[in-house]
């Protein structure tokens, strides 16, 4: 294995850093981190490779050093990783969801009846 430097941490992954497989072949660098620092939760790289933007889940993170990352996956494999997405739309509610239906007042009734309310 290459000498990638000493071990360091997602926090200190810089964009351009050198992204290789597991048999050490250089796939790409990295984009982005996708983390969220203050609850200490590293999610994924978004990386650019000559297949484009890929992006490698946490668990495919095998070892982060201060001159590279290295994957538990092939070269091969790494070359099929998904494209990133964006992040999956929130729900709401709107008035229309908080309209009683005939149901919610039976279940309501039910509720009342067993807990001594009715």
């Amino acid at each position: 294995m290459a000498d990638h430097g000493i071990p360091a941490s997602y926090l200190t992954l810089q964009a351009g850093t050198p992204v290789f497989a597991a048999g050490d072949e250089q796939i790409g660098t990295v984009e982005h981190v996708l983390a969220i620092p203050e609850e200490d939760i590293f999610d994924g790289l978004v990386l650019d490779t000559p297949h484009g933007r890929r992006f490698a889940d946490a668990p495919l993170v095998d070892e982060i050093f201060e001159q590279g990352v290295v994957l538990n996956i092939s070269a091969a494999e790494a070359a099929t990783l998904p494209e990133p997405s964006e992040n999956p739309a929130t729900l709401s509610a709107g008035p229309d969801d908080t309209v009683p239906s005939g149901l919610s007042d039976k279940l309501r009734r039910a509720w009342d009846m067993v807990s001594g309310k009715y």
